[in-house]
């Protein structure tokens, strides 16, 4: 099967996006703040999964990665991930940092590795998924661009 997955741009108040997220337990609270980009990712037509990013400068903030329930173990996930990675580099970033509760070594294998959070820049220490809206036992994870 192949994985190419058309990428539509979305705006954060879309509700299939909403949706999305808070049944995966994401936060929905700062979708519509200045600085995030949100994306519909599909497969012949067919929504799979979405995905976001905030840039910071150099750094990206990988955002709200999720795939819809009946769509996973297909490998949706990694190629999401691995569009959104792809598009942070073409802005300019350098590095790619993301928090998650539940997902760290689906996140490992796509060569994200754990840090403290006093190891990462301010801009994304000051983010509001960082600052306040993911819980401080998220882990706090990076990776090179190009990794």
């Amino acid at each position: 099967m192949s994985l190419d997955l058309n990428q539509q741009a979305l705006v954060g108040h879309d509700d299939s996006l909403r949706v999305a997220l808070a049944g995966a337990g994401l936060p929905v609270d700062d979708l519509t703040d200045a600085g995030r980009s949100f994306y519909r990712f599909s497969r012949g037509g067919q929504t799979v999964g979405f995905g976001g990013l905030e840039r910071h400068g150099e750094t990206a903030l990988l955002r709200s990665i999720v795939v819809l329930s009946d769509q996973q173990g297909f490998g949706f996930g990694h190629a999401i991930t691995l569009s959104l990675l792809d598009q942070a580099q073409r802005e300019g970033a350098t590095a790619a940092y993301l928090l998650t509760e539940t997902a760290a070594p689906f996140f490992q294998l796509l060569g994200f590795r754990p840090i403290a959070r006093d190891e990462a820049p301010t801009e994304i220490l000051t983010t509001r998924q960082a600052a306040s809206l993911c819980p401080a036992s998220a882990a706090l994870m990076v990776r090179s661009l190009p990794a």
